[in-house]
């Protein structure tokens, strides 16, 4: 059935009812525009001319600041070719530095765009050329890497179209580059999480809920209390002042992205947001993603998935019907959604599902298994392989809860105590460093916060398969460890207790070496971790065609593991894609050199 939403609150309100109660409905629920059925600005050839300036942008009819390129939020889209040399020409038209790197793209480090790293950046008033082979195909994207610029919209979307023939057959595609926008300034956001970082937090349990039964009982409240942590801090910045875009627009714009009926229709979708992880769904649609991260993967069918900061996921599409479908990407702590339309004509709207109950941590978000569970299921508190390089602590035998007072989470706040740094000698002691998990486990397996009973099929790292065998099948000669640290009552954000800002010294690695790294997420937070420069191969059993990825969520108090091939020389950036948790302190440089020379 389909729902022209103005006619029908039109119609059941009276109009001018209908008009005056309109403002308080939530955005997503609002009456929509007839349908904004356009395409991304495109540039592409040898030789491409990209312009930062100022400009200001309409977001669901409210103009806000922004930072653009070429004039357009997003930034146009950058199509090239694999095999290619590519030639950006850069022009910083701000007053202040600025820079584009390149997401995802295997390049010269000198030419990777993160300033004080890779390069110098880019002056105020000035030009850079950036100039690279194209090795590689598939969905990527741009940003800044120059302080909170990406925030207001320095970011695009790249294409690059294979040397050869698609392996994926598709009637028509659709760009779809998902965004958060705040009329504060990012400055501003970033002051106040500094202050409060609860600030925007507004879905806090109350007195009502656990009359209800909505919330948690009252002696969970009591004990997630005496920890000093909130269940319900899924999100450090959300909807209270967020506005989540498809291609630019607000859900009142209603983006529409057209088709026939009967295509094959490739979605290319990426996360460009600054702090927004999205659960994407098109209910009355199943989706078969068919590409991760730029690389092929063998298809897998599903209703929904999780997309993090910085990913990119291709999914095709086959509407057989003559009517509208909702592309929905719902915040993952359900404080909002960006939404957009699938359609055979402009103009066409389909209804729009309520946004679901919001998700509350669980103790194992706070890397405390109580059900001594990982996340295949089994009976042990982590993969085998973790407990084996003593990674985890087992949970007890009885399934006792673990001793709060032990671990420094009594009544006096979640301090950390000698014993949680017995398992992580590498972190550094002080107050940056909230607490270190005592239980974490491997949810790779897992769909992610909120999605575990959804009533559908929801992808997970483990349904993710490489289509072609991996080109580096090697066993790591070696496991590094790394924490993923912080301390949320200050926003204080760090890898094993150190900042960017300390000015430590850079990971070090070997030309050539394999290496694993096991990322332990100390903190109740998700983090979507980004090495810049190479891919790697999510550690899930899949042997030679392990999922390859440039980007990993690592959900809260759980693990990821990847091993990687240290084959691209010079410095290259690594850190958390959530904008403010990089800035805060979430980044570390990765430094591969020559065999021969000295770490």
């Amino acid at each position: 059935m389909q729902i022209n939403r103005r006619r029908f609150v039109s119609g059941a309100l009276g109009g001018g009812t209908a008009a005056a109660l309109a403002s308080w409905f939530p955005v997503w629920a609002q009456p929509v525009s007839p349908g904004i059925a356009s395409t991304l600005p495109t540039v592409s050839g040898n030789d491409i001319t990209l312009r930062i300036a100022r400009q200001t942008m309409r977001v669901d009819g409210k103009v806000s600041r922004a930072i653009g390129i070429n004039g357009t939020v997003p930034a146009p889209l950058v199509r090239l070719t694999e095999g290619q040399q590519a030639r950006l020409t850069v022009v910083n038209d701000l007053d202040e530095d600025s820079s584009i790197h390149w997401h995802g793209l295997i390049l010269p480090f000198h030419m990777d765009g993160v300033p004080g790293v890779s390069f110098p950046g880019i002056k105020p008033k000035s030009t850079f050329v950036y100039e690279f082979p194209v090795v590689q195909s598939g969905t990527y994207w741009y940003h800044s890497h120059s302080g909170l610029q990406e925030q207001i919209g320095h970011y695009g979307p790249i294409v690059i179209d294979p040397a050869g023939a698609d392996p994926i057959a598709f009637d028509r595609e659709h760009v779809i580059v998902l965004s958060d926008h705040s009329p504060l300034s990012p400055e501003a956001i970033y002051r106040k999480l500094k202050v409060n970082p609860g600030h925007f937090n507004h879905q806090r349990q109350t007195l009502g809920g656990l009359l209800e039964g909505k919330d948690q009982p009252l002696k969970d409240r009591i004990a997630w209390g005496a920890m000093r942590m909130d269940p319900t801090d899924i999100a450090d910045v959300n909807g209270s002042t967020y506005s989540f875009l498809v291609n630019g627009h607000g859900p009142r714009d209603n983006w529409t992205a057209l088709f026939n009926p009967g295509e094959r229709v490739r979605l290319r979708i990426i996360n460009a947001s600054a702090m927004s992880i999205f659960n994407i769904r098109i209910p009355g649609l199943r989706m078969t993603v068919v590409q991760a991260d730029g690389l092929n993967i063998v298809p897998v069918e599903i209703d929904e998935f999780q997309i993090a900061v910085a990913e990119t996921y291709d999914v095709i599409v086959t509407p057989v019907e003559d009517r509208a479908y909702t592309l929905v990407a719902e915040a993952n702590d359900r404080s909002g959604m960006g939404r957009a339309t699938l359609a055979p004509r402009a103009g066409m709207v389909a209804a729009v599902p309520p946004l679901r109950a919001r998700p509350l941590a669980t103790m194992k978000d706070m890397g405390m298994d109580m059900g001594g569970s990982g996340a295949t299921g089994g009976d042990a508190a982590c993969a085998p392989e973790h407990a084996a390089m003593g990674h985890c602590t087992p949970a007890p035998a009885d399934g006792a809860a673990p001793d709060h007072a032990a671990m420094g989470h009594g009544a006096g706040g979640m301090k950390h105590s000698m014993r949680d740094f017995d398992v992580a000698p590498q972190v550094r002691r002080d107050p940056s460093v909230q607490t270190i998990s005592p239980m974490p486990v491997d949810r790779m397996g897992e769909p992610g916060q909120g999605l575990e009973d959804v009533g559908h099929r929801v992808l997970t790292y483990h349904d993710l398969i490489a289509l072609d065998r991996n080109p580096d099948v090697r066993a790591a000669s070696r496991s590094l460890d790394i924490h993923l640290t912080g301390n949320m009552e200050r926003f204080m954000w760090s890898f094993d207790g150190v900042k960017m800002s300390d000015h430590h010294e850079p990971i070090p690695f070997i030309e050539g070496e394999r290496v694993r790294i096991n990322l332990i997420n100390d903190s109740m937070m998700s983090h979507p971790i980004h090495l810049h420069g190479h891919f790697f191969e999510l550690v899930t059993g899949k042997g030679d065609r392990s999922p390859r990825k440039h980007t990993v969520l690592v959900q809260p108090g759980g693990t990821a593991s990847f091993d990687f091939t240290a084959d691209a020389l010079g410095d290259w950036a690594f850190h958390c894609h959530l904008l403010y948790h990089m800035h805060a302190g979430m980044m570390r440089v990765v430094s591969v050199r020559p065999k021969g020379e000295a770490a």
